[in-house]
């Protein structure tokens, strides 16, 4: 299930943020958590797997499209296929929005239209 980031959840959020190669410093992690927090366009969804929060994405979203910022799991969960469970997710719940990546998440994501397409 994936759910709104929180301010109750930042510790879950930043470790799993921190994950990312370009959020490895702590000031930028920072940062990072703060745009999700305050700017309404800026979304954070963590994945939570019966008790546990697994893993996260975090989005942009604009009129027609949003763009992955930030998309993570945790290692010991990797291989799983939660990755593509969570773009799936996001792209229902962004009702026909195009969703987008950046340099960081595009391969990623690319990846998970091929198999969706493949199905």
């Amino acid at each position: 299930m994936l759910v709104r980031y929180k301010k109750s959840c930042e510790k879950i959020a930043m470790g799993l943020l921190s994950l990312m190669p370009q959020q490895k410093n702590v000031k930028a992690l920072r940062k990072t958590i703060v745009l999700y927090g305050e700017n309404p366009s800026w979304q954070l969804y963590l994945l939570k797997v019966e008790e546990d929060y697994v893993g996260l994405i975090g989005i942009e979203v604009e009129e027609q499209f949003f763009t992955v910022h930030h998309i993570s799991v945790l290692p010991s969960f990797r291989g799983e296929g939660l990755g593509h469970v969570i773009v799936e997710k996001i792209q229902k719940q962004m009702q026909g929005r195009e969703m987008q990546g950046t340099t960081e998440t595009r391969a990623f994501l690319n990846k998970c239209k091929q198999e969706l397409a493949a199905i």
